[in-house]
């Protein structure tokens, strides 16, 4: 399952944009997560400065 971004918790800083490896996050006003890209890495969960990302 895809990464999720609890939009609650997400500020829209973009750090989990420059840390994906596969560019399946894009950044409006707030991050989102292309499940088709994501390859449950891991590497936004890591940078998450809000802890708004979870791989479930």
């Amino acid at each position: 399952m895809p990464a999720i971004i609890d939009t609650e918790k997400c500020d829209g800083c973009g750090t989990c944009v420059d840390e994906c490896p596969v560019g399946a996050i894009e950044l409006n006003d707030k991050a989102h997560v292309d499940a088709d890209l994501c390859t449950e890495c891991g590497s936004c969960v890591d940078v998450c400065p809000n802890q708004a990302i979870i791989l479930e």
